[in-house]
């Protein structure tokens, strides 16, 4: 009876933090249970305990009582053992809003605020512009060429970048610029990506986190009338220079200086700024005519304030300014984009060069984490994405067309892997782009979710381009305007490493700025933990701390729960063929919820510095945003059959990688009982889990090595057309051929099989078949056409030696003997003069 009563009492307490009942209706229920066991079992050791935890509830239940003798000592304790954040952290945590991310924080996430949102479109003006300017523009396009002779843009083909408003998109209309939505840029860009890192970075950056965007944000009206105009037409081309030699991915660490003083314009002084600083890696800076500058601001005389320091301040610079150089190149790995140094000395610029004015000095920094929020789910997401299709189609083209051990390498399996691999991971990023992008139209400004992208879409397109590498073996390796893998490969680390390093982003942004900003109650907790103790913030914080640990113990109760009964507790909000995915998501966000809950409390501020900890964190967040993403997308496509093999591929890899996350988290946790006690709630019933089977990896493998109607759709929006600059346009278009002569070659496979002709390859089969009237001559000659193209993909570049050889020096004459030396030259170094060893 006393078991009974105490396994009671536990399905009792899981039931109520389940449902999220208040602590007066779990009193009241426990109060029942315990006078039924009086009524049972009378006054006992047991019953006693069961009196006092049912005390303990009531008087929780009491606000009143519960504030002055609990949540009072809780609060200044609270307020001691908080992390202290910087003015630069909180203003990176209150930058952007908060959107599907905050819901999977929950353990609960309401499916309706996404599955309503409808499908991203475009408009038909924006439709017309990609089915225009951009197909032409890729039309135009030689990557060979511009990476490996030119390392620049051709003039034609920068003057129609710029007579197109490419440079513009992000610019409002009344400006001159095209005034393009978020989804419209990210189609723009994700169709050049087959064009290279030169002209895609190029067309990227000024409509992304640089001058064109602050100025839109924050700029004054007489700004924003000067220089939107003049950016929008390419009159002007910005840059944006924020790294430099001691601050990389360190960023708010600034050491160039500017001093407010007074200077000398046009003759006439006027306070101005006194700037040095020293900028590298800076993109478009040796073609910029006008620089985004961020520096730190100082004003010891007390010119235009009370303060000394304001901080980090944003300002827009001319590059003919006094004082700056400006032009050097840094030659990055693989595509020849523009990058390059800056340097300025006594640099002196009027007040109204900031960005917004004197008025916006020393908000550098919330300006820029703002415009990062947006910028960075659009730009770099998008040519990554564009990357993993473009690597999709060639790949899956090479791989059913060419032919090892008499079958096409398609057949085998130790390809189908990484091929499916390759389709799996471009349709996860291709769903999370693009609607995590579509929520900019709705005002949405996904920090979180941006830092998402940016970390798991780039490292997606990285792994893509290395198994095409791999499926294309010697093909890939072997440099020239036929190879279409080689560039990629060589320059996917540029997207890796701009915007936000994916080491710093993965280890220190996902979790780190989620945890706070998506959280329900973690950023209240740390918003009232800085204001003083009174009677309101007590009372705030009570209803903060308390709802807190509600919610904690709910996600306990329903990760177990959800975890005994295999998710099936949950309902299905979408379509049938899905609901075992989210209600897998349900489950996951629970015990993620959990986990994310029990490691902040318990750690507390040494969580900030358990890097590889938090980076598993916001693996698990990452994983869940993904898996939703997907799900979203699948339902927009009105649930088309054959895509089905995609989705399930996509959840098993999501699902099978956050269990491995979280496991790698519990070998981990430095609390050993607590890695314990949380393996038995998020796993009651062991790892379900498991990776996309084999026979799953062959049936996504062959929807797009065979001309499928899915393979059709989906790669729709790359650019396929077989032109002389389109090396994998033309390995798709021997694919095509491919597909419509299969009838042909199947006489011969079935006439080689009878004994009719023997077995030969390539050429030699389809005379030798032609000879035996196994075919007629009208065939023969469809198949030796599609035949010398098919050795046209399959033959790499060579070229003579003068092409390759550098010259080298004339060796020097030795002077005669009695002549007096001549005095050498000084080396010259690559260093440029004023610039820090």
């Amino acid at each position: 009876m006393t078991l009974f009563f105490f396994l009671s009492a536990i399905v009792l307490l899981i039931f109520c933090a389940y449902s999220q009942l208040s602590l007066m209706v779990t009193g009241v229920l426990f109060s029942v249970l315990t006078l039924l066991l009086l009524m049972v079992d009378g006054f006992g050791i047991v019953s006693g305990i069961f009196i006092l935890v049912c005390a303990g509830i009531l008087l929780l239940a009491q606000p009143h009582l519960r504030k002055e003798y609990l949540s009072r000592s809780v609060f200044s304790w609270f307020r001691k053992v908080l992390p202290d954040i910087s003015q630069t952290e909180q203003e990176a945590i209150d930058a952007g809003t908060v959107w599907w991310d905050g819901e999977l924080f929950t353990g609960k996430p309401n499916w309706k605020k996404i599955l309503t949102l409808p499908e991203p479109t475009l408009t038909d003006e924006e439709q017309a512009f990609i089915d225009g300017p951009v197909v032409e523009l890729c039309r135009m396009m030689d990557n060979w060429n511009i990476n490996h002779n030119l390392a620049v843009i051709p003039p034609k083909t920068l003057k129609f970048i710029k007579d197109k408003g490419f440079l513009g998109m992000i610019i409002p209309k009344e400006y001159g610029g095209l005034g393009f939505s978020g989804t419209a840029q990210a189609e723009v860009l994700k169709r050049i990506a087959v064009t290279g890192g030169c002209t895609s970075i190029f067309i990227g950056v000024p409509n992304s986190l640089g001058p064109g965007e602050l100025l839109i944000k924050y700029g004054t009206e007489e700004q924003k009338d000067h220089y939107l105009p003049r950016l929008a037409d390419g009159t002007d081309v910005p840059c944006f220079a924020l790294t430099g030699p001691l601050a990389g991915s360190d960023a708010t660490s600034l050491p160039d200086v500017g001093i407010v003083c007074k200077g000398e314009i046009d003759g006439q002084e006027v306070v101005g700024i006194k700037l040095n600083f020293e900028k590298r890696y800076i993109t478009l800076a040796p073609v910029a005519t006008v620089i985004g500058l961020a520096f730190q601001l100082n004003d010891p005389d007390h010119l235009i304030g009370d303060k000394d320091e304001y901080g980090i301040t944003c300002a827009l610079i001319p590059r003919k300014t006094k004082g700056i150089r400006i032009g050097r190149r840094h030659k990055p790995i693989g595509d020849a984009f523009i990058n390059g140094p800056i340097f300025g000395k006594d640099v002196f610029i009027p007040l109204d060069y900031i960005i917004g004015g004197a008025a916006m000095a020393g908000m550098g920094w919330t300006m820029l984490v703002n415009c990062l929020s947006v910028g960075r789910c659009i730009t770099l997401p998008s040519i990554g994405n564009g990357m993993s299709k473009q690597m999709l189609m060639g790949t899956s083209a090479y791989a059913a067309v060419r032919q090892q051990f008499g079958l096409p390498i398609a057949k085998f399996e130790g390809v189908q892997k990484p091929l499916a691999r390759i389709a799996g991971y471009s349709y996860i990023s291709n769903a999370a782009c693009l609607h995590t992008i579509q929520s900019l139209s709705y005002g949405e400004k996904p920090s979180v979710a941006s830092a998402i992208l940016k970390y798991h879409v780039t490292e997606m397109s990285r792994q893509c381009v290395v198994d095409a590498m791999d499926i294309h073996g010697g093909k890939s390796i072997m440099t020239g305007p036929k190879n279409y893998v080689a560039d990629p490969y060589s320059s996917v680390p540029i997207l890796i490493t701009v915007e936000g390093a994916n080491i710093m982003t993965r280890n220190l942004m996902i979790f780190g700025q989620g945890a706070t900003r998506s959280h329900p109650y973690v950023l209240k907790e740390m918003q009232l933990a800085k204001q003083d103790i009174s009677e309101e913030t007590v009372s705030q914080f009570d209803e903060a701390f308390f709802g807190h640990i509600g919610f904690s113990m709910s996600n306990a109760a329903r990760s177990f729960l959800l975890g005994l009964a295999g998710s099936l507790l949950t309902n299905n909000p979408g379509h049938h063929s899905l609901e075992t995915y989210y209600r897998d998501i349900d489950r996951l966000s629970a015990a993620f919820a959990l986990v994310a809950d029990i490691s902040m409390l318990s750690l507390q501020s040494t969580l900030k510095f358990r890097e590889m900890l938090s980076a598993r964190l916001g693996d698990l967040l990452s994983y869940l945003f993904m898996a939703s993403m997907v799900l979203k997308h699948y339902e927009n496509q009105g649930c088309p059959k054959d895509e089905f093999p995609l989705v399930k591929w996509s959840m098993a890899h999501l699902t099978y990688s956050y269990q491995s996350a979280l496991e790698e988290i519990l070998q981990n946790y430095p609390n050993r009982f607590l890695a314990l006690k949380l393996r038995w709630l998020v796993f009651p019933l062991g790892k379900p889990y498991r990776p996309p089977h084999d026979t799953l990896d062959t049936e996504v493998a062959n929807l797009f090595t065979n001309n499928t109607e899915l393979r059709q759709r989906y790669l729709a929006d790359v650019f396929s057309e077989n032109t002389a600059n389109n090396p994998a346009g033309q390995a798709n278009h021997v694919f095509l051929q491919y597909d419509l002569l299969k009838p042909l070659f199947k006489k011969i496979i079935d006439a080689v099989k009878a004994g009719v002709i023997p077995k030969k390859i390539g050429k030699q089969q389809i005379e030798a078949a032609q000879a035996a009237k196994v075919i007629t001559a009208a065939e023969a000659k469809k198949l030796l056409a599609y035949d010398r193209q098919l050795m046209d993909i399959i033959h790499v570049d060579h070229f003579e030696q003068k092409e390759l050889v550098r010259a080298q020096p004339a060796a020097r004459k030795k002077p005669a003997a009695k002549q007096a030396p001549t005095k050498k030259a000084p080396l010259k170094s690559n260093i440029a003069e004023g610039e820090s060893q």
